[in-house]
């Protein structure tokens, strides 16, 4: 056995990194949730440990604490676990998995003794089965002892570690959303926009993930630079102003996120940002106008 550890929480993420930790051959000695039943159903996927409902001293003897719970709930539990067990912490290592929150948020266990931490696994956790996690990046700081669990467990699962500052933990997790639930909604969008005119979702989807596809391929194989393209990456703004007006015909956030996409773009992307962005303020001046005119011929 690698080590021992209860695991507190146990939704998408806690089951899933408590099976495959099982299957690496740690022992899973307990899993804390707020009923019996919760607690019972998470043993029976990981396929180890003893089921707890609720805190208590025996629920946390395990050597090892992997706290798995949403984030708003770890600065409250850190300090009940301090209260519970105040005096048998010193030596032992607790980590929680939130993307967001550095290891300060279990200061009150630290406070006591314990060295403390976090690990992200930078995967997607749907709830079914156990994703992927062989090769992929888990995001860890913290203290000496706990950066050292955390290495064991990523080495264990085949991941690749990323060690940041706990003062790059918020950052770090916005370029995460960035990437993952950000692209989603331009994708959901970008789909909408062509359903708008009676094209059917599967072949909008069809037409739009090829696309994106190849754009993300390029990205990784050529850089962000060669692979940018579209209108105005051409310096075509002529048919950006066209796609201002298509868009108003769209919920307002569907305009504004795409004024804004392409400042963004202009600004990480272009070769002459400023004279970009320029033109993009001028397009956007022109609209508005536009807009008031029509307003006062209504």
């Amino acid at each position: 056995m690698r080590g021992s550890l209860t695991i507190i929480g146990a939704g998408r993420v806690g089951r899933a990194l408590g099976r495959a930790l099982r299957e690496a051959d740690w022992n899973i000695f307990g899993v804390v949730t707020r009923n019996k039943p919760s607690a019972r159903r998470a043993v029976r996927f990981i396929g180890q440990g003893h089921a707890f409902a609720g805190l208590s001293r025996h629920a946390v003897s395990a050597p090892n604490i992997l706290i798995a719970t949403p984030d708003s709930a770890i600065a409250n539990l850190a300090q009940e676990l301090a209260r519970i067990s105040a005096e048998e912490w010193q030596g032992k290592t607790v980590l929680h998995t939130s993307g967001a929150l550095a290891s300060d948020v279990l200061a009150p266990l630290r406070d006591f003794g314990a060295s403390v931490g976090s690990v992200h696994p930078l995967q997607t956790f749907s709830g079914i089965g156990v994703p992927p996690l062989e090769g992929r990046v888990f995001a860890i700081e913290g203290d000496p002892g706990a950066l050292k669990l955390a290495r064991q467990m990523v080495r264990a699962l085949g991941g690749y570690i990323l060690q940041l500052p706990a003062s790059g933990k918020p950052a770090y997790h916005a370029a995460a959303a960035m990437a993952a639930g950000q692209v989603l909604a331009i994708m959901e969008a970008a789909t909408t926009v062509m359903m708008s005119l009676g094209i059917k979702r599967r072949d909008a989807l069809r037409a739009l993930l090829p696309l994106t596809r190849k754009v993300l391929d390029n990205f990784e194989r050529i850089g962000p630079r060669a692979s940018w393209t579209g209108p105005l990456a051409r310096g075509d703004f002529s048919v950006v102003g066209a796609h201002l007006a298509a868009l108003r015909k769209c919920p307002a956030e569907f305009l504004c996120a795409y004024e804004q996409l392409n400042r963004l773009a202009a600004r990480v992307l272009s070769q002459n940002p400023e004279h970009t962005l320029a033109e993009l303020s001028k397009l956007q001046m022109e609209a508005k106008a536009m807009s008031k005119s029509m307003g006062r011929q209504g």
